[in-house]
């Protein structure tokens, strides 16, 4: 019973998004009240209380409370959306009960989703409306009752049925329907097949596949947890069965499933998030992130590449390996490549996102159904997986829409206090003029914050209480909104709350402390690029074409070398050499200027080739010793 209503809530949650994708979306009010009302029944379905207790009967009665009070609350605003947005109306004892049967409804579903750590932020924010007079100090307030509360959060659009709100029953849905589809119809094998032929043979290989995959993922899926458990289930078991150490091989996993939150097209969300906030173009955002993320990747690579050949780590062997012409079959890369055109198309004509999500989810249709008849697939097979794409699209939105419901709320009480401006006074008066002390104060708190609370809502988080703190000393606004959503990115592999290792060491079957020691060093890099971001702004865009070529070379000097760093690599023979010579090139990087920049690419590619050259050595050394090894030299 309980599967066949949460397929019907998904199927008709998939459709809502299908339908306004194509058409535009109802009004705000009614477009936000429908989809955060089927978002939460389905979220009670699929999260139901006391699933498997003996208390279950209890659980079912709370749900359908709930069930029934959010349906009211929700049709309420639908019904009465002219006059809540023209007459702005005082607030009744009704509308208190209302409100606070879906703040009930929204902060339940988060704690059964995601855990206790956000929704315990959500009610210290409306704590701190409430009784923030009696707070002393620069961070108290006048307070503000519960009518008015209510008349925020639930009678106008600054509250729950804010921008974020508006913005995940769109935008964010359309994206999500369209990655589903995508991966549904053959997708996902298609990614993974292809990152075990681009890098299954290499050192490492079987790190390096999960490190493609995952990007492949990510940049559709945009969750790093929702993808650790997708790719992880593959790639973690092939790299324990090459033998590869269990907490690496869930670090390689971790981090490569973050790196997919900070890669165009999605950001994990953010992308469309950022849009609305900063008042910028999809694109613009799209590209400016595209630079850091390349830089995030290429710095993954290296550091698993040198990893490898220090640890002897096995590649992935050939009988495990797809063939080239198998996983370029037309069948299997025109629909990709058909959806990704149709995305592009509607983004660079000029259409709006949900629009240009749709023609890529048309296109991904149009060219699957052709080919898989033409493969002999029955009707049912492929209306059962176009289904499934819209059944697994629609369970996806669950704990993003209840997320940013609650994270709306959230910044709804941060606005109207004004705790962000009172925030981001205290951290520029602590950290004076120094914009490299107020952004460390900045990232580090960024870091706290986000710490058990998926990417989307952490950004939402510290981006309306920290970005501030930059831009009021004269940081662009997108560079600062980058650099607290990559730190808000970064908790998610930062011990102590790291929820994308946590996973991922439960597929490893190991301990998570030393796979977060891995992930933290596999990702060293991208702790350093939001710092690269204030020094170089041209990584993000701003600057002539030569400015972003000299930011470029200096951003791909600089993570080879630090993934040299922290891969521990022999480059000279001497590891005290080693370290200063790197921590040169490392501070050459950091200098602005051509001059710089040529000298610390000299040096960074003098010493790979003498660490070739040292490789060599030993390998003849060891060859002479043992005349069947003499073979391998030609692999160096």
């Amino acid at each position: 019973m309980r599967e066949t209503v949460t397929k019907g809530l998904a199927l008709l949650l998939g459709g809502l998004i299908l339908y306004t994708s194509a058409t535009g979306p109802f009004e705000s009010l009614i477009q936000r009240s429908i989809f955060l009302a089927l978002v939460i029944l389905l979220g009670l379905a699929v999260y139901p209380l006391g699933a498997g207790k003996r208390w279950r009967p209890l659980g079912i009665v709370i749900d359908a409370v709930l069930a029934v009070g959010v349906v009211f609350a929700c049709s309420y605003v639908a019904l009465n959306h002219e006059q809540i947005l023209v007459e702005l109306p005082w607030a009744t004892p009704r509308d208190m009960l209302l409100t606070g049967v879906l703040l009930v409804a929204i902060l339940e579903l988060s704690r059964r989703a995601i855990g206790a750590i956000f929704p315990l932020l959500v009610l210290v924010g409306l704590a701190y409306a409430w009784f923030g007079a009696a707070i002393p100090g620069p961070l108290g307030h006048r307070g503000f009752d519960l009518y008015y509360m209510t008349e925020t959060i639930y009678l106008g659009d600054l509250g729950v049925w804010g921008m974020l709100v508006g913005v995940a029953g769109t935008t964010i849905a359309a994206f999500v329907l369209f990655g589903c589809l995508l991966l549904h119809t053959g997708g996902g094998n298609t990614f993974m097949d292809l990152a075990l032929r681009i890098s299954g043979r290499s050192p490492g290989g079987a790190a390096k596949v999960a490190t493609v995959a995952s990007g492949l993922f990510g940049m559709v899926s945009g969750s790093a947890v929702a993808n650790v458990a997708t790719t992880g289930n593959f790639t973690i078991p092939m790299m324990k069965r090459l033998n590869y150490p269990r907490p690496f091989a869930a670090g390689v996993e971790a981090v490569a499933s973050t790196g997919g939150q900070i890669a165009p097209p999605i950001l994990g969300a953010a992308a469309f998030i950022m849009a609305e906030i900063l008042g910028e173009s999809y694109l613009r955002i799209a590209l400016a992130a595209l630079l850091p993320a390349i830089l995030f990747y290429l710095g993954v690579f290296v550091t698993i590449h040198l990893v490898a050949k220090r640890r002897q780590l096995q590649v992935v062997p050939d009988d495990e390996l797809p063939s080239w012409s198998d996983v370029m079959r037309a069948e299997r890369i025109i629909p990709i490549l058909a959806a990704l055109g149709g995305l592009f198309y509607g983004v660079l004509s000029g259409r709006s996102i949900q629009m240009s999500a749709f023609y890529g989810i048309l296109m991904t249709v149009l060219t699957f159904v052709p080919f898989a008849l033409m493969a002999k697939m029955s009707l049912r097979e492929i209306v059962g997986k176009l289904v499934a794409g819209l059944v697994d699209a629609g369970k996806g939105m669950v704990i993003i829409g209840v997320l940013l419901a609650g994270a709306q709320i959230l910044v709804a009480m941060i606005g109207m206090t004004g705790i962000g401006v009172t925030l981001a006074s205290l951290i520029v008066t602590v950290g004076g003029e120094s914009l490299f002390l107020v952004a460390f104060i900045v990232g580090g708190v960024c870091l706290i914050l986000g710490m058990g609370i998926p990417t989307t809502a952490a950004y939402v988080l510290v981006a309306s209480v920290l970005a501030p703190a930059l831009t009021t000393i004269g940081v662009e606004p997108l560079i600062a909104h980058l650099f607290v959503f990559y730190f808000a990115t970064l908790s998610v592999i930062t011990p102590p709350v790291c929820i994308a290792v946590f996973v991922a060491s439960g597929i490893a079957d190991t301990n998570w402390l030393p796979a977060a020691v891995e992930s933290v060093r596999l990702a060293a890099a991208i702790y350093v690029i939001p710092f690269l971001l204030l020094i170089y702004p041209a990584l993000a865009g701003f600057g002539s074409a030569l400015e972003i070529v000299l930011a470029s070379c200096q951003g791909v000097v600089f993570v080879m070398a630090f993934a040299a760093l922290m891969s521990r690599v022999a480059m000279t023979g001497k590891r005290l050499i080693d370290v200063i010579a790197l921590i040169a090139v490392i501070g050459l990087a950091l200098t602005p200027g051509w001059l710089t920049t040529l000298a610390a690419l000299a040096l960074i590619i003098g010493l790979f080739i003498r660490r070739r050259s040292l490789l060599r050595d030993e390998l003849a050394s060891v060859a002479g010793d043992h005349p069947s090894l003499q073979a391998k030299e030609t692999q160096l």
